[in-house]
């Protein structure tokens, strides 16, 4: 249940709020209206996941007002592909944030890892594949999970991954972000017992076609069991992690 149901609750038990305003609250207004769109006040209750936004293409001076509404409020916010005109129209309230220039990541806060959780584990091929990678290990910290990162193990150094695969033994899921051929998640689903998510980037010569040869390698992976993301979307592969998580701790609870 998110933050701001159990503050609405506690509110109630106080009886600073009565039962009407609580209906209204959560049934009846549970989109919050902003410059940008329509905030779900519940999706983290629903799903896990708090609320986030892509920021690239947006309006600077909106994502700007939305930070500071957040901010007030003590409420998490995640923004993913945040550009330097958006950076720059956050310039006032910066030094409030967290920012994450090379995953391109500003968010309200930095959570404590659950280390009920299991650890995720993201490897990187490339040196040039490492922004996407970069994306889904902020993302998955902030989604509060413990996480770690290996960079630079693609398959053209294949002996690079062989020193460690003892820390892929210790992790319970694998994101494997790779560009070019793609063929790193195959390698490392062949080896290893935990789900692995694929993560294919736009990253390579012109046969790669933008991310395509890698997207259709990892698609017709003969490990079997491997889940493939959109081109690029480490976001998407942090948020797959954190469901499996959740639904872990949920069980064992």
């Amino acid at each position: 249940m998110s933050e701001h149901i159990r503050k609405l609750l506690q509110s109630y038990r106080q009886g600073e709020i009565d039962e009407e305003e609580i209906v209204q609250r959560l049934v009846r207004q549970p989109f919050e209206e902003h410059l940008i769109g329509r905030f779900d006040q519940t999706r983290e209750a629903r799903t896990g996941i708090p609320e986030a936004i892509l920021a690239e293409g947006k309006d600077p001076v909106a994502v700007a007002d939305i930070f500071r509404n957040y901010l007030e409020r003590d409420a998490f916010l995640l923004a993913t592909r945040v550009t330097p005109a958006i950076v720059e129209g956050l310039s006032e309230l910066i030094e409030r944030l967290q920012y994450f220039p090379h995953a391109r990541i500003v968010a309200t806060s930095m959570p404590e890892p659950d280390l009920r959780r299991s650890t995720v584990l993201v490897l990187s091929a490339g040196a040039l594949d490492r922004p996407v990678a970069e994306e889904a290990v902020i993302t998955s910290r902030l989604l509060g999970n413990p996480t770690e990162f290996i960079a630079d193990v693609g398959v053209a150094g294949v002996a690079r991954i062989a020193t460690e695969l003892g820390r892929l033994d210790k992790c319970g899921i694998l994101i494997v972000v790779a560009g070019m051929d793609g063929v790193l998640p195959t390698f490392v689903g062949g080896l290893a017992r935990q789900p692995v998510i694929a993560v294919p980037t736009s990253v390579g010569y012109g046969a790669s076609f933008n991310g395509i040869a890698p997207l259709l390698t990892m698609l017709n992976s003969c490990a079997p069991g491997t889940a493939v993301l959109n081109i690029d979307n480490g976001f998407g592969a942090a948020v797959l992690a954190t469901k499996i998580n959740l639904l872990l701790v949920d069980r064992s609870a």
